[in-house]
């Protein structure tokens, strides 16, 4: 029961890092533009990240169910996860490098399991899992976010550049608030979910090995021999990134919004639209995307658009490292974690052989 509550506990703090890690995805532009103030801005994305982490439950069973095999997955590799991802959000929030919160998640799951299997890979499901739902939308959504990003912003050019530049930025800049605000709302509905997944697979892997069984009948509701996503699961996480949101993550932030590149309130309408499109489809069909990736190159091609030479590269060549090295880095960060947790079990419950 300790271990499940360390989940739990370690969950909670990890989603609420990802609240604030993850905080400019949604409002980088909206502020950066000055449409809305900090304050305004960080506000409605806690609302509206709260809105779309009730909805839904796809890619939360992703994560728990669908990425490696649950048989072999026990507390203190969950434990290890979710310790993993936290030490990847708050080292690459340090530098202001919007990495991915999800991918960090499944990184540290992956390696956790598969130091738990003593190194057997097939616990990780490659085939069903994730090449289709992992790999290739790493590569594809980012390359979707520039590309549509780009072709929405040429089309966007297209159509008003008979017009004042006053009136672009006036009727955008109001436009631009309901674009943050279903960015907001499309990013509760994919990252929010990851962390439900992670606790309910603790419910399902803690029911299996017997840890809820002498509990008493006013907690009998943590049993769940099947895996499911219970409501108070979903209401606690849902509650904790809007929580998150609105502490604001402002090293982040001003590397979205002011160092890549400069924008104006239509740059930011096409970036957030494209990729709360993006994101939405992808929640749908049960996809944990990066939500940072997408947001990212929303930008560039925003960005490349309206002047190539204006994209400071040396920015984005940091951002595309720190996601090269998220899943393999969290990953051995997990194993590592996982191997010292059973190092320290043992020690604590195995009793020294050879006295009397």
């Amino acid at each position: 029961m300790f271990t499940f509550l360390t989940v739990v506990v370690a969950a909670i703090i990890f989603e609420y890092s990802n609240g604030f890690h993850d905080a400019a995805n949604a409002i980088a532009t909206v502020v950066s533009t000055k449409v809305l103030t900090p304050r305004q801005a960080i506000a409605m994305a806690a609302f509206f990240n709260l809105t779309g982490a009730l909805l839904g439950g796809a890619v939360a069973s992703t994560i728990g169910k669908g990425l490696v095999d649950t048989n072999v997955v026990t507390m203190p590799a969950v434990v290890a996860a979710v310790v993993a991802a936290f030490v990847w959000n708050i080292t690459t929030w340090w530098f202001g490098l919007p990495s991915s919160s999800s991918h960090a998640l499944i990184g540290g799951l992956c390696g956790a399991a598969l130091a738990t299997a003593r190194g057997d890979w097939s616990v990780i499901k490659w085939n069903a899992g994730i090449w289709p739902k992992i790999v290739v939308p790493m590569i594809t959504s980012p390359l979707a976010g520039f590309i549509f990003g780009g072709l929405l912003m040429f089309l966007l050019f297209a159509a008003l550049h008979r017009f004042t530049p006053h009136f672009v930025n006036t009727l955008f800049g109001k436009l631009q608030i309901f674009s943050a605000a279903w960015m907001a709302h499309s990013h509760g509905s994919n990252d929010a979910q990851k962390t439900m997944g992670i606790i309910a697979l603790a419910l399902f892997t803690g029911t299996k090995a017997g840890s809820f069984d002498h509990l008493p009948g006013s907690l009998a509701f943590l049993k769940t021999p099947t895996f499911v996503l219970p409501i108070w699961v979903v209401a606690i996480c849902a509650l904790t990134m809007a929580v998150g949101t609105a502490a604001g993550g402002w090293r982040i932030i001003r590397t979205l919004g002011h160092r890549m590149v400069k924008l104006q309130p239509v740059n930011g309408f096409a970036a957030e639209t494209t990729a709360a499109v993006i994101i939405q489809a992808a929640s749908y069909y049960g996809i944990p995307l990066s939500t940072t990736h997408v947001i990212t190159t929303s930008i560039m091609g925003v960005g490349a658009v309206k002047r190539f030479s204006g994209m400071r590269w040396t920015v984005v060549e940091r951002i595309l490292w720190a996601w090269l090295f998220t899943l393999p880095a969290s990953g051995l960060i997990g194993y590592a974690l996982e191997r010292v947790a059973a190092a320290a079990l043992l020690f604590v419950f195995v009793p020294e052989s050879g006295h009397d």
